[in-house]
């Protein structure tokens, strides 16, 4: 499992480098929660313009009600509060690529609910990008969705930073300082983040982004 560290540019053309006309590819993005994923396929996105089309994995999230329903809403988060089978459904219409226009679902941070068919992926499009933690994990339809990705990439970055990036973004969204902090090391998000770092190896390519010119 080869480990590069790269500035933003030279993803950008390792990127670049995937799109191929009239062939659709498509490329996962994998790391613990507070990682950057979501940051780092916005940036591709926006370097590599009408090439790419974004879909995440958070869009399958359960519903609130469904979790609650299941007893699982205070682990939100883990594998299996996500429909993985949907998730592994969809990259493979996608892959097939044989319809003008599949439409992907979204996940809203601020009604922490996911929203249906609020993505358009357009046939025309060549390259997908698809973020989330559990591309690696090996059960339930996760292997499915996995064997649907040309590539999965591991995003790696020290643990001290990523907490710092959890912590702001849970109390961004009302946490309190104390709870934030719990959250993202003993809570939901530590947990989840030992099991994410217990599939790095089966990464095509782990990546560390470093500070650069371009």
């Amino acid at each position: 499992m080869p480990t590069v560290e790269e500035p933003l540019p030279a993803v950008v053309e390792r990127v670049r480098a995937l799109v191929r006309p009239g062939r659709r590819t498509l490329l996962g993005i994998t790391g613990a929660p507070g990682a950057g994923k979501s940051t780092l396929v916005h940036a591709l996105a926006v370097a590599l313009g009408g090439q790419v089309a974004v879909v995440g994995m958070d869009g399958f999230h359960l519903a609130n009600a469904e979790l609650e329903r299941l007893g699982r809403r205070p682990r939100k988060g883990a594998p299996d509060t996500f429909d993985s089978y949907g998730y592994a459904a969809l990259l493979a219409r996608l892959r097939a690529n044989t319809e003008p226009v599949v439409y992907a679902p979204l996940f809203d941070r601020s009604l922490e609910e996911p929203i249906g068919s609020a993505v358009p992926v357009r046939q025309e499009v060549p390259l997908v990008l698809t973020e989330g933690n559990y591309l690696l994990h090996d059960a339930a339809a996760w292997p499915t969705a996995r064997a649907g990705l040309d590539a999965v990439w591991f995003l790696d970055i020290p643990d001290e930073l990523r907490t710092r990036r959890l912590v702001a973004r849970h109390q961004h969204y009302g946490f309190t300082a104390d709870a934030a902090l719990a959250r993202a090391t003993t809570g939901s998000d530590g947990q989840n983040a030992r099991l994410v770092a217990g599939t790095r190896h089966r990464a095509d390519l782990v990546l560390r982004l470093v500070s650069g010119r371009g």
